[in-house]
């Protein structure tokens, strides 16, 4: 899998949740929406890797875990991010509603509506959503 189709697939998992979302699937929608923010931040990770260089094993170790904050240091957005949140404020709020995603929301059935809805707006928005924000950085 390459940088290209970790994008791709960002796209899609957005596109699938919101499907799943309007038709109150909720943890579904839950689910592949952190899947996609774990897709977007490993797009960035890729662009690290050069053509044709041997990949650096700590980067490649680092770089399978599914814990958002943790992808976040390895694809060295962390400072950067703490400099968006200094100064958006809802930006800084976004953040706070997804940063504790984890692949074990495959295993959820309790996710609510109110949930779901606020953790696609965190992620979606086209002003100070984290996706936005991370897509910048691919």
């Amino acid at each position: 899998m390459n940088k290209s189709d970790l994008e791709t697939l960002v796209d899609i998992r957005v596109k699938e949740a919101k499907l799943l979302l309007d038709n109150n699937c909720y943890e579904g929608a839950y689910y592949l929406l952190g899947y996609a923010l774990e897709c977007a931040i490993k797009a960035c990770i890729a662009k690290q890797v050069r053509e044709h260089d041997f990949p650096d094993k700590q980067l490649a170790n680092a770089a399978y875990t599914h814990r958002l904050g943790d992808l976040l240091g390895v694809a060295g957005l962390k400072q950067k991010l703490q400099e968006k949140e200094k100064t958006d404020e809802e930006f800084k709020l976004n953040w706070a509603v997804t940063k504790d995603w984890s692949e074990d929301a495959r295993y959820e059935h309790t996710i609510e509506e109110t949930t779901a809805k606020d953790f696609f707006r965190a992620i979606t928005n086209k002003k100070t959503g984290i996706l936005v924000w991370i897509k910048s950085w691919w």
